[in-house]
């Protein structure tokens, strides 16, 4: 038997989509991602909720990743049940029935000198 990879809930406390971008679209399209790994043998069905400064939060959004796969969603892309802005601060919080890992991705190419940051969440 082996030790499952992850934990059920973690928080990304640095969200920000920069407003703008430099380039073709959609590759360069200023984004942020949550590169998310489910190595169980079984469907992980996760919950975001996204907290602001001046709102109440927005969500859950639902997200289903296969058994043994990983998923990069762009928060861009989210729609349901409301886009997330960018431009604006926001923490996320992840929480999943199946333990998973969670990395946070941000491509902002605002500029044509291009930026890339990424970090893994912190299991909470």
């Amino acid at each position: 038997m082996r030790t499952p990879l992850g934990a059920h809930r973690w928080v990304i406390g640095d969200g920000f989509i920069p407003p703008t971008s430099t380039g073709p679209e959609p590759a360069m399209t200023s984004h942020e991602s949550l590169c998310i790994l489910n190595a169980n043998d079984d469907v992980a069905r996760l919950e975001l909720t996204f907290y602001f400064t001046d709102r109440d939060p927005a969500g859950p959004f639902r997200l289903d990743i296969a058994p043994k796969r990983a998923l990069h969603q762009r928060i861009n892309d989210l729609r349901d049940p409301e886009p997330i802005r960018p431009g604006i601060d926001y923490c996320v919080v992840v929480t999943s029935d199946q333990p998973i890992v969670v990395q946070h991705t941000r491509v902002d190419t605002r500029q044509a000198e291009n930026a890339t940051m990424s970090t893994i969440a912190y299991p909470a």
